[in-house]
């Protein structure tokens, strides 16, 4: 069997073999260097083998194949077969000549066939796997992660038993004779303290993240993943459940961007699309490898090292010119959701607003029943917070707001205002907050992360017995750019409300996440719970499997919005706009010789000032007249101030300039391609399209300046179009 991919376009494989290993913690050290735009250090990872987890957690394949089949009916990315051949048969898989080998019946080793490494980063140790001569013929087990562009340096044992105090995490009060089996031992009894012991696990982590070495492993990269075994661990139990990775990020690697932010300083961000984070670190990226982590993150001491954690980090200053950072996490999540910003942010804090800030009314009248789970969480055990009497109370959860400095006022004149508000709303829709803090990051103008799927029809197959599987076109530079999904799921989620009723609807909403939360679930979960809060006799033989035809299988407009009223019809803000794009069509067919009164007129069209979403239904409007004269567009400028407005404003407004080929607007084209790459990508497409010399050179210039600090796909994707 071959696998043959093209890592430009095709399908995204996903290696790790985690139905027989999980990692449960990661500890990571990392230094930030940015005049080698590299990130590098060690990272420790506490494993559970499947003897271990699947009593507790079911069947990893069975959540694997239920994932992938939901994956394809919910258009997130798919998860495809990749086939497991016959354990007794000898193939050849992959990119070259790595070889499987034939091991017996008690086979417990991932079957998937891994990538022999084509470019071995320096410090490789190891050479090709083939069969263990030592061990009769039997293969050693395999620790497989998803692992691109990291320079691995050395992976070894960490010799948990060497930490002072560890013995209590063992049947003995004294560690006279260390084994293989006590160090696992005691990672066991670590990682699964009950959950009142959190910050005991923490430390203790900490502890024996530092622990010396007692054995190097051999290891092999290959494009996709990190492979690791110790010679004569045969099984996932034998398997060291501790070891520590040095390695180093490449500056080219897809998970983290290096750039400058809007003042122009330089910055690094993750942005988790399309690989995720095995660009970052060594880690398993299917959903099903829930897990904590903490990170100890050291860089100079002008930047602000913002991460997801629970924690609010505050620096600590290890010498001249160096602080350190450090966050952690007490509630299993996929590794796609680590994130990690650097920069010379700027901590915009609010002003004290007075009593009538219309920002700090509640918007919803205040829960009527204790937002506590009752009978217990659903969830693997973790320090919950709707278990916890206070969370469930706590309406806004602590929160901080960065920026560059040159967006510091606007900062705290609309978004941290706003954040209030919108927290009070999340608590009284849904109740208690799954965190204890949050941090906001205006991210710099290239991050481009505007879609995270891409629809398909296509069935997807079952994910391999090690648990390795295929995200369907997880590498298409579209990717990243399609929004059909999104815009189906809004409408979809509106014809469900709409059905159920507000109350209803919100009680659903509420109801499903306080007995999902902290859970990986399906959508068709969400879905079974709405419609059983339908009366059956208005249910109208609305079904899971026929919103799966409607909604996701079917392409075009659904059904159910086939005939629908227009929202205008029952919706005054939408009348409104009607009522103005009525207006400006008036004004725009008056004669010539009227022209001059037109500046006069204008305080007719607009009596008070639009809501951005008004101004965003008013463009769209617009665009669908095929001709406007350039006066008029000028008034429409000089009117609402469009130059000034929110990026979705001035992306209708530049589809506008482009549309009627308005050079004096040319100007505010090339600024939102500097300032807003990501959502700048479809106007290249319309410059390029009309043929227009002028809109064309203007597309090239601009592609120009900006692709050196535009993400790979943007990029790939914009050369396509002008070239």
């Amino acid at each position: 069997m071959d696998i043959k991919l093209d890592p430009a376009r095709d399908d995204l494989p996903l290696m790790a073999n985690t139905s027989h290993i999980l990692v449960k913690h990661y500890v990571l050290d990392l230094d930030v260097n940015f005049e080698s735009r590299v990130i590098e250090g060690t990272i420790v990872l506490f494993f559970e083998d499947g003897n271990r987890f699947k009593p507790q957690t079911g069947s990893t394949k069975e959540t694997c194949q239920l994932a992938s089949k939901e994956a394809c009916k919910s258009g997130t990315p798919e998860l495809c077969h990749l086939p497991v051949p016959n354990a007794r048969t000898t193939f050849n898989v992959g990119y070259n000549d790595f070889i499987i080998c034939d091991k017996g019946e008690e086979d417990t080793s991932d079957k998937d066939g891994n990538h022999d490494n084509q470019e071995q980063a320096p410090g490789i140790s190891s050479s090709k796997y083939c069969c263990d001569t030592e061990n009769h013929g039997r293969e050693d087990f395999l620790v497989v992660l998803d692992c691109c562009d990291l320079s691995v340096l050395k992976v070894e044992e960490v010799d948990v038993a060497a930490v002072q105090g560890i013995e209590k995490f063992t049947r003995s009060s004294k560690l006279t004779v260390v084994s293989k089996e006590l160090r696992n031992e005691i990672v066991h009894e670590l990682v699964t303290l009950p959950a009142d012991h959190w910050r005991e696990q923490l430390d203790y982590f900490a502890r024996c993240s530092q622990a010396p070495s007692c054995g190097e492993l051999f290891f092999d990269t290959d494009a996709w993943s990190l492979q690791i075994k110790k010679t004569g661990a045969q099984t996932a139990t034998d398997f060291p459940h501790a070891i520590r990775i040095y390695y180093k990020t490449r500056p080219e690697g897809q998970s983290v961007t290096w750039t400058s932010d809007q003042s122009g300083r330089p910055c690094v961000y993750t942005m988790g699309s399309p690989i995720n984070n095995r660009a970052l670190f060594p880690c398993q990226e299917p959903p099903v490898a829930m897990s904590t982590w903490q990170a100890t993150v050291r860089a100079a001491a002008s930047f602000v090292v913002l991460m997801s954690g629970e924690n609010s980090a505050k620096p600590t200053q290890l010498h001249e010119g160096c602080s350190s950072w450090h966050y952690y996490v007490t509630m299993p999540m996929p590794a796609s959701t680590f994130a990690i910003a650097v920069g010379c942010w700027t901590e915009v804090k609010p002003e004290a607003c007075s009593s009538g800030d219309p920002a700090m009314e509640r918007p919803f009248p205040p829960p009527e029943t204790d937002c506590r789970c009752v009978g217990g969480c659903g969830h693997t055990e973790y320090p919950c917070r709707f278990q916890d009497a206070v969370a469930t109370t706590q309406e806004t959860i602590p929160h901080r707001v960065f920026a560059p400095g040159c967006l510091e006022g606007v900062c705290q004149e609309t978004l941290v205002r706003l954040l209030p508000a919108c927290l009070l709303a999340a608590h009284a829709v849904l109740g208690t907050h799954p965190f204890s803090r949050l941090d906001v990051l205006v991210v710099p103008a290239n991050f481009s992360s505007l879609g995270m799927a891409r629809p398909s029809k296509e069935r997807t197959g079952h994910v391999s017995d090690s648990g390795a599987s295929v995200v369907k076109h997880g590498l298409s530079p579209e990717k990243p750019f399609m929004q059909v999904h999104y815009l189906k799921g809004y409408f979809l989620l509106r014809f469900l409300a709409r059905r159920l009723g507000q109350e209803t609807y919100f009680s659903c909403l509420r109801k499903f996440v306080h007995k999902f939360h902290g859970q990986l679930i399906l959508s068709q979960d969400f879905l079974q719970m709405l419609l059983e809060s339908i009366p059956e006799e208005k249910r109208l033989e609305l079904s899971v499997e026929n919103i799966f035809q409607d909604w996701l299988e079917s392409s075009g407009i659904p059904k159910p919005l086939q005939g629908a009223r227009p929202a205008g019809a029952d919706c005054g803000l939408v009348r409104r706009v009607y009522a103005e794009v009525t207006r400006w069509m008036q004004l725009d067919r008056r004669p010539r010789k009227r022209r001059r009164r037109q500046e006069e007129e204008e305080e007719e069209v607009v009596s008070e000032k639009l809501l951005p979403d008004q101004l965003v239904l008013l463009l769209e409007r617009l665009l669908e007249e095929k001709t406007l004269t350039h006066p008029t567009l000028q008034a429409l400028q000089r009117t609402y101030h469009l130059h000034e407005q929110d990026a979705e404003v001035r992306h209708r407004w530049c589809e506008l300039i482009v549309k009627h080929k308005y050079t004096r607007g040319y100007g505010h084209v090339e600024r939102f391609l500097w300032e807003d790459q990501a959502m700048g990508v479809y106007l290249y497409g319309e410059l390029m399209v009309g043929e227009d010399a002028r809109q064309q050179q203007l597309a090239r210039r601009c592609f120009e300046r900006a692709r050196g600090q535009m993400d790979r796909a943007s990029a790939e994707l914009v050369a396509e179009m002008l070239f």
